[in-house]
């Protein structure tokens, strides 16, 4: 509220106090009074009312609101004081969902190293503004992190987070997402306008190296207790929950849960180059409900 020539309140009501509308959307507030006037009026870059006497409410009203920074306010001249006026500015947060989020790996591309360490970035394109803006990061359904922007800009921007990882071989296969989501305030849309970017899957390879053997452990739950056995080749099993990875492990070989309900099977992809191996698609975490 702003006064010129006197430091009572100024006699005016805004209804609603505070506006949050989408970009190119519409808006409509009132401003009233219940004192004798010498004129009131609203005033604003977009859908100005002019000055009128005859009245006790006006309406400041734009059907495609398309000013990033308006500023409106509404002013009342007193019939007491001469030259006398008080304003009252109505908030107003114009706003704009992403055109796009999109995932990527920085500076790398294919299978993924375990022990290694990477770098996942999500990129939000065209939104505003970005001080309502946060960025979560998530594991399958797990959130990880969550950015904030303290920058006060009111036009569209692009926000890029990073994420690091460093991959086990229990997130072979794991999914890592990034969402942006728009919180604003009571007077905004509920539930939060909220964009995600398709989920990427990583592929986590570990090397096994000539004279230093890699054990793989299945496990797997049920009722009544499955037993674990490993297929090395169609003549070649072994009744173990472990398996000895070497350079000589064929390409493919699979873990396989059993009991008298039925069977699970994950299966293990073992990739040769030079003088060791690539294992991937870890049966770590096997889990059958049998």
């Amino acid at each position: 509220m702003c006064l010129t020539g006197a430091q009572a309140k100024c006699p005016l009501q805004i209804k609603p106090q505070r506006v949050v509308v989408r970009y190119g959307g519409s808006v409509a507030v009132n401003c009233n009074t219940s004192v004798l006037h010498e004129g009131m009026g609203w005033e604003a870059s977009e859908g100005a009312v002019p000055k009128t006497r005859n009245q006790s409410l006006i309406t400041w009203r734009v059907s495609e609101l398309t000013e990033w920074e308006i500023k409106p306010f509404c002013y009342i001249n007193s019939k007491i004081v001469k030259n006398e006026q008080c304003q009252v500015e109505l908030p107003v947060t114009v706003y704009k969902t992403p055109d796009s989020v999109f995932i990527s790996t920085v500076n790398h591309r294919g299978p993924m190293m375990e022990g290694q360490q990477y770098e996942l970035q999500c990129d939000v394109h065209n939104v505003a503004p970005v001080q309502y803006l946060t960025v979560k990061w998530y594991k399958g359904q797990t959130l990880l992190n969550q950015t904030t922007f303290p920058n006060t800009s009111k036009t569209p921007e692009n926000k890029t987070v990073t994420l690091p990882i460093r991959p086990d071989r229990a997130d072979d296969e794991a999914e890592y997402w990034c969402e942006a989501e728009l919180d604003l305030g009571a007077e905004g849309p509920q539930p939060h306008p909220t964009i995600s970017a398709n989920p990427l899957s990583i592929a986590v390879y570990l090397p096994v190296f000539r004279g230093y053997p890699e054990v793989l452990v299945c496990e797997a739950e049920g009722n009544p207790k499955p037993t674990i056995s490993w297929s090395i080749s169609s003549n070649d099993n072994k009744n173990s929950e472990t398996l000895t990875i070497t350079e000589s492990t064929p390409e493919n070989v699979s873990c396989t849960a059993n009991n008298t309900v039925g069977s699970t099977t994950r299966h293990v992809k073992v990739s040769i180059q030079g003088n060791y191996a690539f294992v991937c698609h870890f049966p770590i975490v096997a889990v059958s409900q049998l």
